[in-house]
């Protein structure tokens, strides 16, 4: 299923490939978040010429969008109209994003300089118990476990699922992050006894910010049978987020893939890699684009500032995605017009503005070709044994804006 082809020699870094149903994923890889079946603004076609190689759906947000259809439920390939490799969540993130994330504010990562974060004043909708999870959602209670949850996955299709888990906060303390762990281990037993498909199974490791914690989980997680292995949970900031790491990778096995939940910003891609991960998701490509954030090979812009209405420039030199080689919208000031709100006359009088769909179109292609790209220029520097100088190069260049 996994194949190691080739080991950086003064990290852990590796090129390998992972083996599903619908073809081969050359690791490392980052995997694009399409929450509802779909990759937003996107088409099945644009995948395709993104340099796609899998997909991340949400489980719970399937499962509540479709209810009681999800018998009738068609697949996430036949959803998506693409044969390439899938994966879905457990909904263990659900667990926190919609109970301590909605009472704090709180997020996965913080800021370096470890400023608080205040509390949002929404309710939590989650009641976490031994056996299982009570949502309150839209007035109405739905339970989901670790047997609900692996089912739910297997009649979704996906090629790779994870086992049900809890996702702890930043708020949590030693003692209950050790009864989550535990409990998550637990959900973890149950996961695999539950799996009936042939779908790959990955276990995820938890312990929020502890040493001891994350060690013992990753001892747990890795000698039970799954096939692959995710770190998920609260990492805190990103020197944080890279101890957590260090600490788990020496006690996964090294013949099993490694995944690295809801993390992707550039340099932690990098970091990453080095620590030794193989797959990446995160909403990154997708969210900022819609919202006019571009990458590029020498940093990130906020296209809809003013500043780009009149500069033709191109968007990336170094590019090319079917946005930076087209001829009608390879330049920031094409871009920057492509995000204007377009005025709906009746008329001559103007009854309303509506938003210019190219604008999250053309974005959101740009930046997942750019990160697909990145992870390939990183797999062909370690297949070279030139990863860290090619690390040191890129996030010089990268960052210099």
């Amino acid at each position: 299923m996994f194949t190691i082809l080739k080991k950086d020699k003064r990290t852990r870094a590796r090129v390998g490939l992972l083996q599903t149903k619908h073809g081969v994923v050359e690791t490392p890889s980052y995997v694009i978040v399409g929450t509802y079946a779909k990759v937003k603004a996107l088409e099945s076609s644009d995948i395709v010429a993104s340099k796609t190689q899998m997909i991340i759906c949400n489980t719970y947000h399937l499962w509540r969008l479709l209810k009681d259809g999800l018998d009738h439920f068609e697949g996430l390939h036949e959803r998506l109209c693409w044969d390439g490799q899938i994966m879905t969540d457990s909904g263990g993130y659900q667990v926190f994003s919609l109970g301590e994330k909605r009472k704090y504010g709180d997020g996965k990562v913080i800021n370096n300089d470890g400023d608080p974060i205040e509390e949002s004043g929404k309710d939590g909708i989650v009641t976490v118990t031994e056996d299982g999870v009570y949502f309150t959602d839209d007035g109405e209670e739905c339970y989901l476990d670790a047997e609900t949850s692996i089912g739910i996955q297997a009649q979704l299709g996906a090629d790779i699922i994870f086992a049900f888990d809890e996702c702890t906060a930043r708020n949590h303390d030693k003692e209950y992050t050790r009864k989550s762990m535990e409990r998550t281990h637990r959900w973890a037993k149950r996961s695999l006894d539950a799996k009936t498909s042939d779908q790959i199974l990955y276990g995820i490791v938890q312990g929020g910010p502890f040493k001891n914690l994350r060690e013992e989980s990753s001892k747990l997680i890795g000698n039970l049978p799954f096939e692959g292995l995710a770190i998920g949970g609260y990492l805190g900031t990103k020197q944080k987020m890279r101890e957590v790491v260090e600490w788990c990778v020496p006690f996964l096995p090294e013949t099993k893939p490694r995944h690295l939940l809801g993390i992707g910003a550039v340099d932690d891609l990098f970091n990453f890699v080095e620590c030794g991960i193989d797959t990446f998701d995160c909403i990154i490509p997708t969210h900022y684009a819609r919202n006019g954030i571009i990458w590029t090979s020498v940093g990130i812009i906020d296209i809809k500032r003013g500043r780009y209405a009149q500069d033709n420039s191109q968007i990336d030199t170094e590019c090319m995605c079917p946005v930076c080689v087209s001829l009608h919208c390879n330049t920031k000031a094409d871009l920057y017009w492509a995000f204007r709100q377009i005025p709906i006359f009746n008329g001559k009088r103007i009854l309303r503005y509506e938003k210019n769909l190219e604008g999250g179109y053309c974005a959101t292609l740009h930046n997942v070709f750019f990160f697909n790209n990145l992870m390939a220029r990183i797999r062909q520097a370690i297949k070279e044994d030139r990863f860290l100088e090619f690390k040191k190069k890129f996030l010089t260049k990268f960052n210099r804006s």
